[in-house]
């Protein structure tokens, strides 16, 4: 074994350490030292050629695990650096002459200790890292994910059938004594503390699950990414590397992080299903109006919905026998699968949602004319961007230079959607509304919840926003509940199953996804 020491933060001193070596294989440290300087200097081509080519490379930290060469380039990419940090003591371990495990203790600069764990073998051109796993500090708050927590922020008011589970609340909820701030620093800090629950809270208090925190949104819930540019993008643990989903991001990322049992968050456009299919989660969004929304900040009341996410089945249903009104037990009808939608979406996204139709839901093929479609969707985008302007343009007006760059330019937008324009739009979703319904009927819709996986953290995400929201916009212009089950594309990486059912068959479609979760495992 071998001891080695470092220099200053960002600054590797390896030369202190060549008395220390003699039980490292020849070239073993240089190879190590040049990844830290690399790694320093963000210099990704020098990363590139130290880690070892090929789809068995391992990469793994509190974010979770990255398989192959290629992923591993992606993530790096994408990350903009690593923190600047010294590394502190090395311990090398070697197995054959060929094969040695190091570990690193590093400090980073923002105090405290890390680890990192390598494999390292020799090829051809040198030593080069096989498998690697990145230890990091645990921070007191993990602030892209949340706002305010506790243990709980909040207790529940009485016990009941969501006993011994834990809520993360999308920061656009009234919690009483807290502010709402919408993910936006400005105004937070112009809010007042809620002088009561909204009323979706204190139904899960009082049927017994602890509020554990507030947690982080997209700026006013206007984007379906999760990368708000005040607190960073939550962390994706189904899919490191990637985007957790918005405007819900929060509250999917600290249920899909096992922070918090329960997800409560909003669905005008898909912010709950588009975070579910990315992280691996069910999520829930109601038919329009049956789920009070009273003390939810709104975005565009037409189509905004309380919504809902969870790791299990069984405990989404749980949370609608909570939040729903009654309703007597009715069997879904049958399930149709359009591949005109399964068109939409990115090719190993449509094979896994026709595969998933196949194996567990059943039902029949029917080809549908889409050519509406585009303008419904322009429709169903005018009227929510004009009612977002009404619900926060006078407030906004004055301080659009304090959002991130994507949602000011939908709120610029909105700003010049006219009256004319906006009643055009209601009566264009108006007929539309009509027409999904009808063409639903009484039965049970199954298309992509999302057009692709998780996006990589960096990428650009026009075209996807626009192709998923295609898919997302028929549950939100027809006011129908959707409920969205995780399946996975056939290189492992998360999707959605979005099955939409008819107005007021919640429970119904609820109990059926619960059905299909445990249908061929």
């Amino acid at each position: 074994m071998s001891s080695v020491g470092s220099g200053p933060v960002g600054t590797p001193d390896e030369h202190s350490a060549t008395d220390l070596r003699a039980g490292a294989a020849d070239g073993l440290m240089d190879a190590f030292w040049a990844y830290e300087r690399a790694l320093m200097t963000d210099d990704l081509d020098a990363l590139d050629r130290l880690f070892a080519p090929g789809p068995a490379t391992l990469r793994g930290d509190t974010d979770g695990l990255l398989v192959g060469h290629d992923r591993i380039r992606d993530f790096r990419q994408g990350r903009g650096g690593a923190p600047p940090r010294r590394v502190v003591r090395v311990h090398v371990r070697p197995i054959d002459a060929d094969h040695a495990l190091v570990v690193a203790v590093t400090e980073p600069e923002r105090g405290g200790r890390g680890l990192q764990t390598q494999l390292w073998q020799r090829a051809p051109a040198g030593w080069v890292v096989s498998a690697a796993h990145v230890t990091l500090p645990v921070p007191a708050l993990d602030t892209r994910i949340w706002r305010v927590v506790g243990d709980p922020l909040v207790p529940a008011t009485a016990a009941g059938a969501l006993t011994g589970q834990s809520v993360a609340v999308k920061d656009l909820y009234a919690v009483a004594g807290q502010r709402v701030g919408a993910g936006n620093p400005a105004r937070i800090a112009a809010a007042r503390p809620e002088p009561r629950h909204a009323a979706a809270v204190e139904a899960l208090l009082a049927a017994g699950a602890d509020l554990r925190g507030i947690a982080r949104t997209d700026e006013f819930a206007y984007s379906l990414a999760g990368t708000n540019v005040h607190t960073g993008t939550a962390p994706n643990p189904q899919a490191p590397g990637r985007i957790s989903g918005g405007s819900s991001s929060g509250p999917a990322s600290a249920v899909s992080l096992g922070h918090a049992t329960i997800g409560l968050g909003t669905d005008t456009g898909g912010s709950i299903r588009v975070p579910a299919s990315y992280q691996g989660l069910f999520g829930f969004r109601p038919t329009h109006g049956v789920v009070s929304t009273d003390g939810v900040l709104p975005l565009a009341p037409s189509f905004d919905t309380v919504g809902w996410l969870t790791r299990d089945a069984a405990l989404l249903a749980t949370v609608g026998d909570v939040l729903l009104p009654p309703a007597p037990d009715r069997a879904c009808g049958e399930a149709v699968v359009v591949p005109e939608l399964l068109a939409l979406a990115h090719p190993e996204v449509a094979a896994a949602v026709e595969a998933y139709a196949r194996d567990r839901a059943g039902g029949v093929r029917e080809s549908w004319q889409l050519t509406e479609l585009p303008a419904w969707l322009t429709a169903f985008q005018t009227r929510q961007a004009w009612e977002a302007w009404q619900a926060h343009g006078e407030w906004l007006a004055p301080r659009l230079h304090t959002l991130g760059a994507d949602v000011r330019g939908r709120f610029e937008m909105a700003s010049r959607v006219s009256e004319d324009d906006a009643a055009r739009a209601a009566e264009q979703v108006a007929v539309a509304r009509r027409r999904i319904r009808e063409t639903v009927g009484d039965r049970v819709l199954v298309l992509p919840s999302a057009s692709s996986v998780a996006p990589r953290v960096g990428q650009g995400l026009t075209d996807i926003r626009h192709s998923t929201m295609q898919l997302t916009c028929l549950a939100g212009i027809g006011g129908l509940p959707a409920v969205s089950v995780p399946t996975a594309t056939a290189d492992g990486l998360p999707c959605g199953v979005c099955l939409i059912a008819p107005a007021d068959r919640d429970r119904d479609l609820l109990r059926l996804a619960a059905e299909l979760a445990v249908a061929k495992r």
